[in-house]
């Protein structure tokens, strides 16, 4: 019986095995794989109108408007007027409108008016909400792809509208046109006719 572990000379090499990873078939490719996008619109920019976007945003600015996003982050000195729809929302800023989102976070300098549909709310110790929080009935989406895609614009139809032609010819002033079924035919004095 040994104390010491085996001498250098007593050691025999053990192969090093390598396990190839365990191929698993997916249905679909996950959307956790894909690289996120985070649109930010940053402090002294306005935006009115609404915005949608498959990823995540970030406010720093003022938007007069609604936004539905996947990920939401309002952050301190933003200011957003109008409705919000994301799976998760943070607020550091000031929000007057409706939020529904399954997590909603409001953070310590958050002002925020208005209703709170969630799943889940955290308020900050120093937080200012006036407002009803309500339970969500069903979980938010992050806006499908086909949302935002770009349709191709088609130009107003305007209906043909039939044009008319009148000719006149003075002759010291007797000449007269008239109208007769669409057709313009003008009567001249003395027999004359025209090849209009």
């Amino acid at each position: 019986m040994s104390y010491f572990s085996p001498t250098k000379g007593d050691r025999t090499a053990k192969p090093v095995e390598t396990a190839a990873p365990e191929a698993k078939p997916t249905a679909a490719p996950l959307r956790t794989a894909e690289r996120e996008i985070v649109s930010t619109l940053g402090a002294g920019l306005l935006i009115t109108g609404n915005i949608v976007s498959t990823g995540g945003v970030q406010v720093f600015g003022r938007v007069v408007g609604d936004i539905h996003a996947a990920h939401l982050v309002v952050g301190k000195g933003a200011n957003i007027e109008g409705n919000v729809r994301a799976q998760d929302v943070i607020i550091d800023g000031t929000f007057k409108g409706t939020i529904h989102g399954n997590v909603v976070k409001l953070q310590s300098t958050a002002m925020v008016e208005g209703e709170v549909y969630n799943r889940s709310l955290a308020i900050d110790q120093n937080a200012n909400f006036e407002g009803v929080a309500r339970r969500l009935s069903q979980p938010v989406e992050a806006p499908l792809d086909d949302q935002i895609a770009v349709k191709p614009s088609t130009p107003a139809l305007v209906p043909e509208q039939p044009t008319t032609t009148a000719y006149a010819y003075a002759n010291g002033g007797n000449g007269h046109a008239t109208h007769d079924g669409g057709n313009m035919n003008s009567e001249l004095p003395n027999g004359q006719t025209s090849n209009y």
